[in-house]
C-alpha cells in the first residue's frame, strides 16, 4: 500500500513537471519502486533475442579492442540496423518509466562507437572509398527517422510543445511532414534556424502570440459576420511564416519539410509538397491550401515563383483543400523520397486518438475491439462509396462526402512513436472555436507533458542515424572530406540531401584551411640534403684517391724490385716520377690515365652504329644511288 501510494503522488508530479530533468528525477525514484529498475538490468525476456544481441555486443568489443578494423567493418556490416533481434519492439520501451534494457543501450553506444572509431581512422589502415562505400551504404540500410504532425484544427498547437522538447534535447529530425494545423508548425519549422526558434519559444514571446492568437480566433469565429474571413488565417500565416519557396527555406534551415494538400475535385490524387517535388511553390499558399477546411474554408489556388521572381499560379486549373483528409501521415511517401523507415507521429487527430496507445499498455481485448471497428468502418464506407459513384452525377455532394469519409477512415494513423494528448475525446464543435489565451498556453505545455515519456525512447532508437548523418556530413562539408582525386561518389549517395548555404559556407572554409595548411608546410624551413648527384661525384673522387694511393705503391715496388745492372734508367726515372707528383695530383693522373680507354670505347661505339646504319645505307643506295654517291661525297 505504501509503494503504491508513492508510486501514484509520483505519477501526478510527472504529470506536472515543466522540465525534462524534473520529470527524468521523479520516473527513475518511479522505477526504483516499481522494480523495474531490475528489470533493465536484467538481459533475458522473451520479447527480444538477447542472447544474439549479448553476442554481438561482445563481438564487437573484442574486435575494436584488438584493432581488428577489417573484421570490425565485415561484422557492422552483418547486421547494422535498428530492428536486430527484435530490440526496436515498441514494448521494450513501455515496460519501464524511463529508458529500456541496459543490453540494448550498451549495443547501441558500442555500434555509436565503433562508428566513430572507424570515421577516424587513418586512411593508411581503411582507405577513404572504403570508409564512404560503407557509411553510404549503412545510412541507406539503417534509415532515417522522420516527425510527422496530424491535423486537428486549433490542437495544432499542441505540436508546439512537443517540437519544442525535442528541440531541447538535440532530437528534432531533418525530415518533417505536416498536414492541416501541422502543417503551419512544419512551416514555421522549416523556414527559422535554431536560434529563430530558441527566441519563439521564448516564454515571453509565447504569451504573446498567444494573445494575439486568441483575438484573431474570437475574431473569426465570434465577429459580426456569419461567413468565415480567409483573411484573418491569412494573417496568422504570414505573421509565422516568411514568405519564402521550399527550395529557399530548405537553403536557410537545412530541414526537409512537406506539407500535404488534397484536391478539390474528384478523380485527383494528393499531392506532398517539398523541395523536390515542387521546389518553387511558396510555403504560405501550401500551408494556407494544407488548412482550407471543406465546408469552411474555400479552396485555394497553388502559387510559385518564376525566374524572374514573381509569383504566378502553380496548376492554375486545380485547387486544393485540407491535407489530413486524404494523407494525415506520408510515411510512404517520406519513405521514397528520403530513405526513412522511423516515424515519430504527433498524433492530435480527434478521429484516430480514441484508437491509439500511448506509454501505458493496453490490454489486447481493447486492442482487438478497435482493430475491429476500424476494420467494419472502412468496410462499409467501401460498400457506400461504390453506391455514390454510380450515382456521381445524380449525388454530387453526397458523393463528394462519402470519399471524404472514405480518405479519413482508410488511412494509417500511428508510426513507431505515438505521442498522444492525454484526453482521449475533444468535442469536434470546439475544434475551430475560440480560445483564450490560457488554452492555449496550456495546449503546448499538455505537448510537453506527452513528449517526455517518449524522449528516452527516441534517444536509443534515432542514435545511430543522427550519428552516420554527422559522421557523413564531416566526409561531405568537414574535417573527413578526401581529395577529389582521392575517391568518387557511391552510387549508394544519390539519395543524399543536396548542399545547404551553410553546407557550402563550410566547405570551403575547409578548403581554404587546407591550402592555408599546404602553405605553411611549404615554407617550413627544411635541412639540406646533399643531392645524389654531389654524393656520387664525392665517391668517385675518394675511389680515385685509393686508386692512386696503390698504383703509387705498386710502383715504388717495381722500382726497387728492378735488378741493380740498371742504374741510370732508374735514376732517370726517379726525378720525372717526382716531377710528376709534384705538378700533378692524383686525381689527374687518373684521369689521364683512363682518358684512353675513353677515347677507345667512344670508337667501339662509332663503329657499332656504323655498321647498324650500313644495311639502311644499301636500302637507300638501291632506291636512289645518287643519295648514296652525296652521302660518300
Amino acid at each position: 500500500m505504501r509503494q503504491s501510494r508513492q508510486m501514484k503522488k509520483l505519477e501526478r508530479i510527472m504529470d506536472k513537471c515543466d522540465s525534462y530533468e524534473d520529470w527524468k528525477e521523479a520516473a527513475q525514484s518511479h522505477d526504483d519502486i516499481s522494480g523495474q529498475k531490475r528489470w533493465r538490468e536484467v538481459d533475458q525476456t522473451s520479447q527480444y533475442d538477447y542472447s544474439q544481441i549479448r553476442l554481438r555486443l561482445d563481438r564487437l568489443r573484442s574486435l575494436r579492442a584488438r584493432h581488428d578494423n577489417q573484421g570490425l567493418l565485415f561484422t557492422l556490416n552483418e547486421g547494422i540496423h535498428g530492428n536486430m533481434g527484435g530490440m526496436g519492439r515498441s514494448s521494450l520501451y513501455r515496460r519501464a518509466k524511463f529508458g529500456t534494457k541496459h543490453l540494448i543501450e550498451q549495443y547501441i553506444d558500442e555500434i555509436d562507437d565503433c562508428l566513430r572509431y572507424l570515421a577516424d581512422l587513418d586512411e593508411d589502415l581503411i582507405s577513404a572509398q572504403d570508409k564512404m562505400d560503407f557509411f553510404y551504404r549503412a545510412n541507406i540500410c539503417f534509415g532515417r527517422s522522420a516527425l510527422m504532425l496530424s491535423g486537428g484544427g486549433v490542437l495544432g498547437f499542441y505540436h508546439l510543445g512537443v517540437v519544442k522538447v525535442l528541440l531541447e534535447q538535440g532530437l528534432l529530425p531533418r525530415v518533417i511532414s505536416g498536414s492541416s494545423a501541422g502543417s503551419l508548425v512544419a512551416g514555421v519549422l522549416g523556414t527559422h534556424s535554431d536560434s529563430e526558434l530558441e527566441q519563439f519559444y521564448d516564454p515571453a514571446n509565447v504569451h504573446f502570440e498567444a494573445e494575439r492568437e486568441a483575438s484573431v480566433f474570437s475574431r473569426m469565429f465570434f465577429g459580426s459576420n456569419p461567413q468565415i474571413d480567409i483573411g484573418d488565417l491569412e494573417q496568422i500565416i504570414a505573421r509565422l511564416i516568411p514568405d519564402m519557396t521550399f527550395q529557399e527555406a530548405y537553403e536557410k534551415t537545412g530541414r526537409q519539410i512537406s506539407i500535404t494538400v488534397a484536391p478539390a475535385e474528384p478523380h485527383q490524387r494528393s499531392r506532398l509538397l517539398n523541395a523536390i517535388t515542387s521546389p518553387n511553390v511558396y510555403i504560405r499558399s501550401a500551408v494556407m491550401a494544407s488548412c482550407a477546411v471543406p465546408g469552411v474554408f474555400p479552396p485555394v489556388m497553388l502559387m510559385a515563383k518564376n525566374l524572374h521572381g514573381e509569383a504566378q499560379p502553380y496548376l492554375p486549373t486545380r485547387k486544393w483543400v485540407d491535407g489530413s483528409i486524404a494523407d494525415d501521415l506520408p510515411a510512404k511517401r517520406l519513405s521514397r523520397l528520403y530513405s526513412t523507415n522511423h516515424y515519430i507521429v504527433s498524433m492530435v487527430n480527434p478521429i484516430a486518438t480514441p484508437f491509439l496507445q500511448n506509454n501505458r499498455e493496453r490490454s489486447r481485448t481493447s486492442a482487438a475491439l478497435g482493430a475491429l471497428g476500424m476494420g467494419v468502418g472502412r468496410e462499409i464506407l467501401n460498400f457506400y462509396r461504390g453506391i455514390a459513384q454510380k450515382q456521381g452525377d445524380n449525388w454530387p455532394r453526397f458523393n463528394m462526402l462519402i470519399n471524404g469519409v472514405h480518405a479519413l477512415m482508410d488511412q494509417e494513423y500511428s508510426g513507431d512513436i505515438n505521442i498522444v494528448p492525454s484526453f482521449r475525446w475533444y468535442n469536434p464543435g470546439k475544434l475551430l472555436s475560440h480560445l483564450s489565451e490560457k488554452e492555449l498556453v496550456t495546449l503546448m505545455q499538455g505537448g510537453e507533458n506527452s513528449t517526455f515519456p517518449n524522449v528516452e525512447s527516441i534517444r536509443i532508437c534515432t542514435k545511430i542515424s543522427r550519428t552516420m548523418e554527422e559522421i557523413l556530413h564531416r566526409f561531405e562539408y568537414g574535417d573527413l572530406r578526401p581529395a577529389d582525386s582521392e575517391y568518387h561518389r557511391p552510387r549508394s549517395s544519390r539519395r543524399r540531401p543536396t548542399a545547404t548555404r551553410a553546407d557550402r559556407e563550410a566547405l570551403r572554409e575547409t578548403a581554404s584551411q587546407r591550402a592555408s595548411a599546404g602553405e605553411a608546410l611549404e615554407a617550413k624551413p627544411k635541412k639540406p640534403v646533399k643531392s645524389r648527384a654531389k654524393k656520387t661525384s664525392d665517391s668517385a673522387s675518394k675511389a680515385g684517391k685509393a686508386t692512386a694511393r696503390t698504383r703509387t705503391k705498386a710502383t715504388k715496388k717495381t722500382a726497387s724490385a728492378k735488378p741493380a745492372a740498371k742504374p741510370k734508367a732508374a735514376a732517370k726515372k726517379k726525378p720525372a716520377a717526382a716531377n710528376a707528383k709534384k705538378k700533378t695530383p692524383a686525381r689527374t693522373q687518373v684521369a689521364k690515365k683512363t682518358q684512353p680507354v675513353k677515347a677507345a670505347a667512344k670508337k667501339a661505339a662509332k663503329s657499332k652504329s656504323a655498321i647498324r646504319k650500313a644495311p639502311a645505307k644499301k636500302k637507300a643506295a638501291k632506291e636512289s644511288p645518287s643519295e648514296l654517291q652525296g652521302e660518300l661525297w
